[in-house]
């Protein structure tokens, strides 16, 4: 793993924190397009690290699921997830400055990005597959 590799991953840890502790989002919805789109793994890959660094206990029989299959990849979620818990702790002392208007707008205008991203992808993806 390079070091350039390392950082993308604490940066995703972190950003996945800070929304997490700042406007409630589940690490999910920053995780899983950020090691798509930054790192190149498959959606079952994010999907199952992602799942990894929220897995205690919460999600523990879906990461076994995964992992079994492969989808898994260890290094990169203890990585995110010590960067997830430094990123909630500050997400949530902004998140307690700000009026509720705010905090709900910001979390709108996230949510829309990141769904139209992953519209265009899958859109791209199953073009492509036919």
């Amino acid at each position: 793993m390079t070091s350039g590799t390392i950082l993308i991953l604490l940066s995703i840890g972190m950003m996945a924190g800070i929304l997490s502790g700042f406007v409630g989002i589940g690490g999910g919805v920053i995780i899983v397009p950020a090691l798509v789109f930054a790192l190149g793994l498959s959606q079952h890959e994010a999907q199952g690290t992602s799942l990894f660094v929220l897995m205690m206990p919460v999600v523990l029989l879906s990461v076994i699921n995964y992992w079994k299959a492969g989808n898994v990849n260890w290094k990169f979620g203890l990585l995110i997830a010590v960067a997830f818990v430094i990123g909630g702790y500050i997400g949530s002392k902004l998140s307690l400055k700000l009026s509720p208007g705010i905090v709900k707008l910001i979390f709108g205008v996230i949510m829309a990005f990141l769904s139209f991203r992953l519209i265009l992808s899958g859109y791209n993806a199953v073009s492509n597959e036919s």
